[in-house]
């Protein structure tokens, strides 16, 4: 079987599983489980295979006319180089775990077979964008995609935030959505194909017209799909879905699809100075403000959304100043990591009952409950603030090289200016990120106060999946900046001296300012009461009734969360902190700009509906009627009526008659 039938197979595969667990999921129960993991499995196994026989070289393609259009021709198209093979391990290797953890994370969910087949779709979709050589394929999965998300996130829709969540979801990217179409068309007219080889052959010979305008377009998509500023509201918002959803969503689809098409699509931006400033603009902006909020959060699982939204600007930081080698590689090292955080988190906040750190600062023992959550995430925080020698630390310190290189205008791939924007913000958000990860960590498993609950040993899938996890979030980074420039065009991933001397240095800054900071609160604040918190009485039932509880707490009406005194947060934003936990009001701005005018004029459409359009109809009715009663009138049936009404009339005509003849 050769590399292109294994790859059709790849995205085929979770796609057979997704159909199959509807049909039989209500049905054949003891099938649904199964049909989630296996093919996971298989898929993954494929793409490990199709990676290898790839190994870096020449890209495998092929292609088939897939409708005739008369015009732009549509092709069912593969097109896997470097970046494709790596990017799909990545995708079915966390879809595979997140299917695992699932059977036991969601084992009483009464709706899980429908949760796992659109799980499956999900990585159907992920996949189909990672190997698809023809932009309309693509659009399919990316579209299919936002559909999944939309049902995944409101998976709990009992929960009004819930479902919420999910309609601003679905709706914040489709904002992005529409420019995005406008320019595959736009940039498909100046190619005269949406097949992405002769797209790229356009722009090498100079044939796109308007690079500036198709780029501008195409970064509507990427900043809504990749969370990024300023379409990214709606990511915290999906902390609404069960965690292993957003596990999924934030390592290895829906975020990472925007990134990765602009990695594909790189000539095309890089056509426009304007757009490669306006790239590098959008990524510093997203991850110094993510970090802010970050710090600010109470909820770990908002924490860590806006973690990934602060890595996903780094991650389009790095395509700002040229380096798609870069870019991919901190997409492959976050995508471990950031995946067994949420995981990991998913365990605390079972065990916690909350989401709250707040809480959790006053627990005691919470890490001798869960061992196996508490190592792991310690080492996926480590990742996550680029300590040496874990994997975060190579993937973004090959970033803040790269945008060093481009500052000091050591590549022609981007403007000075854009190299310059990058690593100041790229170095600010190193010590930002080391601050509110040991944040997490210091009030997540440093608490003092009242033991923490025991629930029991989690079960077997969802440890395991943690500990695999913890494998490429300690290792990856060391061994693949020596082995993938093979895969990545051969660029040299190694980090600079003096940006690794910096990003460390500023880590380490950071961690230490916010553990001063805790100790000091802490001490200050060691006599203040929690105030009313009180446990739901579910709060022992199964996970993903337990994550329900203490992600949505409020609407139970029975939790109350006392601020903590202790967080370090507050000595360290200042009066910044209540701006930063709130994203900033950008919600408030979108409704002042956008949802307000938008109900307006629904009121005004209603009213003129109401006061102008059903008068005029219930006058056109009203005229008929009127006349119709009159002339019902006239009908009495009385024969002296008749005749007293045709002599009147007699008189009257002879009357107007002799009037006539007199007059004439």
């Amino acid at each position: 079987m050769t590399t292109i039938h294994l790859a059709a197979l790849v995205p085929l595969l979770p796609f057979l599983a997704a159909v199959a667990g509807l049909l039989v999921g209500r049905t054949a129960p003891g099938f649904v489980r199964p049909l989630a993991v296996l093919p996971a499995l298989a898929a993954l196994a494929l793409a490990i295979a199709v990676a290898v026989d790839q190994s870096g070289g020449r890209a495998v393609e092929a292609h088939t006319q897939l409708t005739p259009t008369g015009s732009v021709p549509i092709e069912l198209a593969l097109y896997i180089d470097g970046f494709a093979a790596l990017v799909a391990v990545l995708v079915a290797f966390v879809a595979t775990c997140v299917q695992i953890y699932s059977t036991g994370y969601l084992r009483d969910d009464p709706r899980y077979p429908s949760y796992a087949a659109l799980v499956s779709l999900f990585t159907s979709a992920m996949l189909l964008v990672v190997y698809s050589g023809d932009l309309i394929v693509l659009l399919v999965g990316w579209e299919v995609m936002g559909i999944c998300s939309y049902f995944l996130v409101g998976h709990y829709w009992e929960i009004p935030e819930a479902r919420a969540a999910s309609v601003k979801a679905f709706l914040v990217t489709k904002l992005g959505d529409v420019p995005f179409l406008i320019g595959l068309f736009a940039l498909a007219t100046d190619a005269g194909s949406f097949r992405i080889t002769t797209i790229l052959d356009t722009v090498a010979g100079g044939g796109l017209h308007h690079p500036t305008l198709v780029g501008l377009l195409l970064l509507c998509g990427v900043a809504g799909k990749s969370a990024q500023f300023p379409l990214h509201t709606w990511l915290p918002d999906a902390m609404a879905g069960p965690t292993p959803v957003s596990a999924l969503i934030h390592a290895a689809t829906m975020v990472a699809a925007g990134v990765y098409f602009i990695a594909r699509l790189l000539p095309v931006f890089e056509a426009s100075a304007a757009v490669m400033v306006v790239l590098a603009v959008m990524g510093a902006v997203t991850m110094v403000g993510s970090a802010l909020a970050a710090l600010a959060q109470d909820d770990i699982k908002r924490v860590l959304a806006y973690s990934t939204i602060g890595q996903l600007g780094y991650m389009t930081g790095a395509l700002a100043v040229g380096d798609r080698g870069a870019a991919v590689f901190h997409l492959l090292s976050h995508g471990a990591f950031k995946a067994l955080l949420f995981l990991a988190a998913g365990v605390v906040i079972h065990a916690a009952g909350t989401n709250s750190l707040a809480v959790m600062s006053r627990t005691s023992g919470l890490r001798r409950r869960i061992p196996d959550a508490y190592w792991t995430m310690t080492v996926a925080l480590l990742a996550l603030a680029a300590i040496p020698p874990f994997s975060g630390f190579f993937s973004k310190e090959s970033v803040l090289g790269a945008a060093e290189h481009a500052a000091t205008g050591h590549t022609a791939h981007a403007p000075g200016s854009a190299g310059w924007i990058v690593l100041v913000a790229g170095l600010a958000t190193a010590l930002l990120t080391a601050a509110y990860a040991t944040r997490l960590w210091l009030l997540a498993f440093r608490g003092r106060g009242t033991e923490a609950p025991d629930h029991g040993r989690q079960p077997l899938s969802m440890t395991v999946v943690l500990w695999v996890l913890a494998v490429p979030s300690l290792a990856f980074g060391g061994f693949a900046y020596r082995s993938l420039p093979g895969w990545f065009d051969g660029r040299d991933l190694t980090p600079t001296l003096t940006t690794s001397v910096l990003g460390t240095g500023l880590a380490l800054v950071g961690g230490l300012l916010t553990y001063g900071a805790w100790t000091h609160t802490r001490t200050q604040a060691a006599a203040a009461p929690l105030g009313a918190v009180a446990a739901h009485p579910e709060a022992d039932a199964a996970l993903v009734e337990a994550e329900a509880i203490a992600a949505h707490a409020p609407a139970f009406g029975d939790i109350a969360y006392a601020p903590d005194p202790a967080d370090p947060a507050r000595l360290l934003l200042g009066p910044l902190r209540r701006h930063a936990a709130e994203g900033f009001h950008l919600d408030a701005v979108y409704d002042a700009l956008f949802v307000r005018p938008v109900l307006a004029a629904a009121g005004l459409v209603q009213f003129l509906d109401r006061e102008v359009v059903d008068t005029y109809v219930r006058g056109a009715a009203a005229a008929p009627r009127l006349l119709g009663a009159a002339v019902r009138r006239a009908q009495t049936g009385n024969v002296q009526t008749y005749v007293s009404a045709l002599l009147a009339g007699t008189v009257v005509l002879a009357v107007a008659v002799l009037l006539v003849a007199t007059g004439a």
